[in-house]
């Protein structure tokens, strides 16, 4: 089955959706909500923006009422590369490759985030969306907030890239922590690793996060530990969403090479293997994770269970001891360069 959608959407499914959750009529209300595992088609935004709108129509068709897709869905995520930099030095195809990378991102706001938000609009979804930001020459790894009705209502910053992802991707700042209040609940999302900083999740809790969302690269096994422990830590959902990828979702080499193990590679190795998964605010395992393959991973969330969870710990809340511990979040924007008018006014670079 072709995986990747050459025309309408309106065609058969991409694959079957993991179903395991069921809602109560009876008790408060429940949300469906899916996690998509799926790979980009990378360096081409345009047909990944294709695949996206072809997977989202598949899961508002399961009913589902909010979707996450993983970390660096639109742009790509760069696994293997390492951009032809060593200490001291960067190479000419180092260089090239990074101006193909920077030509994949979108900018926000920008034509591609039009495009998502009347995806979001058509299928009548909140949609949680992993990009790549280009903002002028520098790269964001962010994620994308925009509700059922078709509206784009911010985004999140990745605040600290992992390891050799801070040759490619600036820093965000405290200004895109955001949780939002929307009809199926207060959402809010932290990117792959800095979901193990434990001050940047509690400033999410401090804003009342109930559908927690971890759009990830890291398939370990160890991952869903820490999802299990955010879930128990701060009493909410918690949504994670990884790509599962094979080496053949890449550019064949020498164009794109996966770094010192390339040589040992197929077409078909699996490059990273998924691992998505939803986690009840008691530490619950609602669906997954999936390790298998391209995936739509859905439950329903009784909101109701964030109340149950609170009542036993509530980390910011009659849990907290704000004259022993507390922290202060500076979530003003950041700027690296102030212009002052002759008139007195202050001007900022974006």
């Amino acid at each position: 089955m072709d995986l990747i959608p050459s025309s309408a959407v309106s065609e058969g499914p991409l694959f079957a959706e993991v179903d395991m959750g069921g809602a109560d009529a009876s008790g408060p209300p429940t949300v469906r909500a899916t996690v998509v595992q799926a790979a980009t088609v990378f360096y081409d935004t345009a047909a990944t923006l294709d695949k996206a709108e072809r997977l989202l129509a598949e899961a508002a068709s399961y009913g589902s009422q909010l979707v996450l897709f993983p970390e660096a869905f639109i742009g790509g995520y760069p696994r293997g590369s390492d951009f032809g930099v060593t200490i001291g030095n960067r190479t000419a195809k180092g260089k090239e490759d990074f101006r193909k990378y920077h030509a994949a991102a979108i900018d926000v706001p920008g034509p591609e985030v039009d495009r998502l938000a009347a995806m979001a609009g058509k299928y009548k979804v909140h949609l949680v969306m992993g990009v790549i930001e280009r903002d002028g020459y520098t790269l964001y790894c962010a994620v994308l907030f925009f509700d059922s009705q078709g509206r784009y209502l911010g985004k999140h910053r990745k605040v600290m890239p992992t390891a050799l992802e801070r040759i490619i991707w600036g820093f965000g700042d405290g200004s895109t922590i955001p949780v939002f209040e929307t009809p199926v609940g207060k959402i809010g999302a932290a990117i792959c690793w800095e979901n193990r900083m434990p001050l940047l999740r509690t400033a999410m809790y401090a804003k009342g996060v109930e559908i927690y969302c971890a759009p990830t690269a890291d398939a370990r096994n160890v991952w869903q530990s820490s999802m299990i422990h955010i879930a128990l830590e701060g009493g909410c959902f918690v949504l994670s969403a990884n790509q599962f990828c094979r080496r053949k979702d890449y550019p064949p080499p020498p164009e794109y090479v996966f770094s010192g193990v390339d040589e040992d590679l197929t077409p078909d190795s699996v490059v990273c293997a998924g691992g998505s998964v939803i986690i009840s605010p008691s530490g619950a395992v609602l669906a997954g994770p999936n390790y298998e393959g391209e995936a739509l991973i859905s439950a329903d969330l009784d909101l109701g269970d964030v109340v149950r969870a609170k009542f036993d710990f509530d980390v910011v809340g009659h849990y907290a001891r704000p004259e022993v511990l507390s922290l202060v979040v500076k979530d003003h924007h950041m700027c690296p360069v102030s212009f002052t008018s002759a008139s007195g006014k202050s001007e900022t670079t974006q």
